[in-house]
């Protein structure tokens, strides 16, 4: 166990370690670290109007943006269990989004929804929009167009919730239709019970995928001008794309250090009330897992 151990050590325990001594330093990778104490905290909860704008845009993906996503892949997979015909095709066609790398995607989107040239525009101007959005080059309308390609790949969430639909029991669903079940009481009392920990694992892995979200909108702002990250006016300065601007830009490493160790607070605070509050709303087919 030797080599596993002494990877683990040097490429994960020190940089974890190093990280939380450089949080209460003033470091620029350069020189020596310099003690500060608190100062980096203290300076990023009252001082850096930067570092609560980049917390409102990460709250946004986490409570309008994850929602819709785990919604539309639930819906995806209930239609695609009753496909009766060319469903292989159907379940290869939503899950093929999710093989692209994320900086291709969201170059393609980029490209897509240029203003000025991108195929969504000139199609919205053929149907007699006068006015179309700006999509990635408006501060208004950036998010939604995160959202769209969000829902494009989609096929990772719907795939697993696939799994948990056509694991229900067959003679659950019979007994529905014995007593007069419609197609969404079904649903409403018998699939979405069971899947409920197929809810759980992708509401939790949601969340903590959301605090970090960080490629899509990195491409999507960095579109060759000075000093770009988070363009436009900020509204795509998510949480981890403020850190990376911090530590890798401004070559602020203890300040980005600090950053990184509030955003494993809040992702295990995060993670610790979903878990808590599972008790009441997620059941297994042997009883509840937390009891």
């Amino acid at each position: 166990m030797s080599p596993w151990i002494i990877g683990f050590c040097v490429f994960t325990l020190y940089p974890v370690l190093s990280s939380f001594y450089f949080s209460f330093t003033s470091y620029d990778l350069l020189g020596t670290p310099e003690w500060v104490g608190l100062a980096n905290y203290r300076f990023m909860f009252t001082k850096d109007p930067l570092f609560w704008l980049s917390v409102r845009n990460t709250l946004w993906i986490i409570v309008f943006a994850l929602p819709i996503r785990i919604a539309f892949a639930m819906f995806t997979a209930y239609m695609l269990t009753r496909a009766t015909r060319g469903w292989r095709t159907y379940r290869t066609l939503f899950f093929l989004p999710t093989m692209v790398p994320a900086v291709a995607a969201a170059l393609a989107f980029v490209y897509l929804f240029n203003p000025a040239v991108g195929p969504i525009n000139v199609m919205l101007g053929g149907l007699g929009v006068d006015d179309p959005p700006l999509w990635f080059r408006s501060a208004e309308w950036s998010k939604p167009a995160l959202l769209l390609l969000a829902l494009w790949g989609v096929g990772d969430a719907m795939i697993i919730f696939l799994a948990g639909m056509l694991d229900v029991p067959r003679q659950l669903y019979e007994a529905a239709e014995i007593e007069g079940a419609r197609a969404w009481q079904k649903f409403r009392y018998v699939t979405f019970p069971l899947i409920t920990p197929v809810l759980f694992f992708s509401l939790v892995m949601g969340v903590i995928d959301g605090f970090q979200y960080f490629t899509q909108a990195y491409v999507a702002s960095n579109q060759g001008q000075a000093d770009s990250i988070g363009w436009p006016e900020n509204s795509l300065l998510f949480y981890s794309v403020n850190l990376y601007r911090v530590g890798f830009q401004n070559f602020k490493m203890g300040y980005a250090s600090a950053m990184a160790w509030v955003l494993l607070v809040i992702i295990l605070l995060c993670t610790l009330v979903i878990m808590r509050s599972s008790r009441r709303w997620v059941h297994y087919q042997g009883g509840s897992m937390f009891r």
